[in-house]
């Protein structure tokens, strides 16, 4: 008979690795069963007997030999005559076993059968696979970039299967470059036009979880829990976490000696600032943790409105507000309260202060943005932090610093 080796479907059944063996046979006989209907108008006289590993397979007829003249149903009897011309041995009541020719059932039943197998294969695979990544959602997988586009990455995982990473999950500084492995989680499994679309993110909460639960044996074993974590990704993030035997630091174990464990976590994610805060439930005192790295002198506490009023020290506003005010939305997000940042001027003279808005005849526009972007949008508010602190914490050089503290110093001397 002709091997249904002309099938190519078969070659796909044989890559189809993740599709249980007894399923892909099931398939396969239902397909030819269907087409043993159509010609004989039964399939029960027939087995399809599959063989996955060469590629083909046989289809036996079974017949009852009975006497000449007596048959009643062709596709369950054969006649006594008939039989000996297939094998000259046969007795009536003895059952002939006759492969079937494929090619027998035609050109365009074939074809049929050949397209319902692709489909039923392909719709298998997409089955397996949603259900493959449907369980793996929110976790850590490593993959190969295959195509970088404008808005997403196409990346292969070890069976070939594709995922994405869509710009909005990706971290603003990734560079990704055909053929390198990278790290993502799972985020969701999408059907789009009936095709799954697997979404990986290296942006979501999670990713972060379980970087830290890889590095931090505690709490992949439980004795450390992740209570929350907010992220600016690429840019700075937050993570409370809480220990449930009283021996282990949460914050110590996860930073690790002199910072091992978290010092691969923050490369990965592209040098994102990690803090590493107790958790507690005490209002004021996360609040407190929230906005480090800044010192928080005292703070009042709306409970119904959720609002807290934060004072600090002026040298502790600009920490506190953060690069482009992260660090305040973070612990905004952390604490699930609003929070607003004043100076703490109860130690200071009560003298007036300058807007330095009013300097720009005398101080150059991109100064006065670069003193804001730390937080210092008054003349006091500069001169409260050393020429040190201002060198480190902005752009400015060291003579640039101390020209405009000699023009705020001579505006309050006029005084």
């Amino acid at each position: 008979m002709a091997s249904i080796n002309l099938i190519e479907s078969f070659q796909d059944f044989k890559d189809a690795e993740n599709i249980d063996r007894p399923t892909l046979m099931k398939v396969l006989e239902d397909v030819f069963k269907t087409l043993l209907r159509k010609k004989y108008g039964s399939d029960e006289n027939f087995d399809v007997i599959v063989n996955t590993e060469k590629g083909d397979l046989e289809i036996i007829h079974r017949r009852t030999i009975v006497e000449n003249g007596q048959v009643e149903n062709p596709v369950a009897e054969i006649a006594y005559s008939d039989a000996t011309k297939i094998e000259p041995d046969f007795e009536v009541g003895e059952e002939l076993f006759q492969e079937v020719d494929i090619l027998d059932f035609g050109r365009r039943a074939i074809l049929a059968a050949k397209q319902t197998l692709a489909s039923r294969i392909s719709d298998l695979k997409k089955n397996s696979l949603v259900k493959k990544y449907a369980d793996r959602v929110g976790e850590i997988i490593s993959a190969e970039v295959y195509q970088v586009w404008k808005k997403e990455v196409l990346l292969l995982d070890e069976d070939g299967n594709e995922l994405i990473i869509p710009k909005s999950e990706q971290i603003p500084s990734d560079y990704f470059k055909k053929g390198e492995n990278i790290k993502a989680v799972v985020k969701k499994v999408e059907l789009k036009n009936n095709s799954p679309v697997i979404i990986l993110s290296r942006t979501h909460p999670s990713f972060l979880a379980k970087l830290l639960e890889i590095e931090v044996p505690e709490i992949f074993d439980g004795l450390i829990v992740i209570r929350k974590i907010v992220r600016e990704p690429g840019e700075r993030a937050k993570v409370a976490v809480e220990s449930y035997d009283d021996r282990i630091d949460p914050v110590g174990a996860c930073v690790g000696m002199k910072g091992s464990r978290i010092h691969g976590i923050v490369r990965e994610l592209k040098n994102e600032n990690i803090d590493v805060i107790n958790w507690t439930n005490n209002t004021q005192l996360l609040i407190q943790r929230a906005l480090t790295p800044a010192k928080v002198s005292f703070m009042e506490i709306d409970t119904e409105r959720k609002h807290a009023n934060v004072y600090l020290k002026p040298d502790q506003v600009s920490l506190a507000i953060g690069r482009r005010g992260v660090n305040i939305k973070l612990a905004c997000e952390l604490a699930g309260y609003e929070i607003d940042v004043f100076r703490d001027d109860e130690n200071q003279t009560e003298e007036f202060d300058i807007d330095l808005d009013e300097f720009a005849d005398e101080i150059d526009t991109w100064v006065i943005d670069e003193l804001k972007r730390i937080g210092c949008d008054t003349a006091r508010s500069v001169l409260d932090l050393t020429t040190e602190e201002l060198e480190r914490r902005t752009d400015l050089e060291k003579e640039t610093i101390e020209a405009l503290r000699k023009v705020l110093e001579e505006e309050f001397q006029k005084g």
